[in-house]
């Protein structure tokens, strides 16, 4: 098989959406994702201590890349009808009573656009991996592996994946000797470069993640 890399969605690419997801802290319903994507919703309002996020930031929600295309401080008694519309609610009286926790902080107005759907979706599915692949993502581990005060990990958690798949994260840390937070933080590491794919109850390995270890276990 060839070394040479092919394009496509990659993990560095992967990694600025996730970073900025994390930042933004924007926790967006499925309606309203939906409302974004299909773009009958392009305003979010949030009560905020400090912005979370800035203009031209992105972050993941379900399985769309949504793009921050504005944010200003507002009355929330200036909201209007309309505003409240292009937010997702049926009037302006059912989007300020979500606005009545948190009242000493600012209400912030976020417009929103969906500019894709989630790379790693694609990325899962690649499993025609070059030998640069696979040395990449070996590396990319081998550094998760050495920054970690617990020791290896990231091959034990999806080759326990792979072997148990739709099992409930509770057991795997168990059987792992880990705490369930920290496991499922690790799992999302993972995710994260395309190896795993979260079930409804539990983890399997993905396509791309069943191809790299059996790859890297040779």
């Amino acid at each position: 098989m060839s070394s040479t890399r092919r394009t496509g969605p990659s993990p560095g690419s992967l990694r600025t959406h996730n970073t900025l997801a994390t930042v933004g802290d924007v926790l967006l319903t499925a309606a309203v994702t939906n409302g974004v994507a299909e773009g009958s919703v392009d305003l979010a309002f949030r009560r905020w201590a400090h912005p979370r996020i800035r203009p031209g930031s992105s972050f993941i929600a379900l399985t769309h890349v949504i793009e921050v295309t504005s944010l200003e401080r507002v009355d929330p008694e200036q909201i209007s009808s309309d505003d409240a519309r292009r937010a997702g609610y049926e009037n302006v009286d059912e989007l300020r009573a979500t606005l009545c926790v948190n009242t000493h902080n600012p209400t912030y107005r976020i417009g929103l656009r969906c500019i894709g759907e989630d790379p790693r979706i694609a990325l899962r599915a690649d499993d025609d991996l070059s030998d640069d692949d696979v040395a990449d993502l070996g590396s990319r581990l081998d550094r998760m592996d050495s920054r970690s005060n617990k020791g290896p990990w990231t091959r034990a958690v999806l080759e326990i994946i792979g072997r148990r798949p739709g099992v409930v994260s509770t057991e795997l840390a168990a059987e792992l000797g880990r705490e369930r937070t920290a496991f499922k933080n690790d799992v999302t590491k993972l995710k994260k470069l395309g190896l795993t794919e979260s079930l409804e109850v539990g983890y399997e390995l993905s396509p791309r993640g069943v191809e790299f270890l059996r790859r890297d276990a040779t």
